[in-house]
């Protein structure tokens, strides 16, 4: 395209970030989702995080390992409502 690319510009790669960031994606991934109808997505079953804690996280780092979880689930959990508004605004259109 003949544009000079900018390093600063690219965005980060899994490997550029901590591993503990990748277990934390791999873990919110295996978690169950919780959704209602009529509400659709409402955020991660927690309950088996204590047994990938356990298994997964030395305790110095749980603090920040649980930060990215929660930081994960609140954009999943916006994504999933701005979804459903737009396919309930896409609903009251048509009628």
């Amino acid at each position: 395209m003949g544009i000079e690319v900018i390093e600063d510009d690219i965005p980060p790669d899994m490997e550029d970030l901590p591993e503990l960031v990748g277990l934390a994606v791999e873990c919110f991934n295996r978690l169950g989702d919780r959704v209602y109808p009529e509400i659709g997505y409402v955020g991660k079953d927690y309950t088996s995080l204590p047994i990938y804690l356990e298994l997964s996280v030395d305790k110095k780092e749980k603090d920040f390992f649980l930060q990215i979880i929660e930081w994960l689930d609140a954009r999943a959990i916006k994504k999933a409502s701005e979804e459903l508004k737009r396919q309930y605004d896409k609903m009251k259109r048509k009628k």
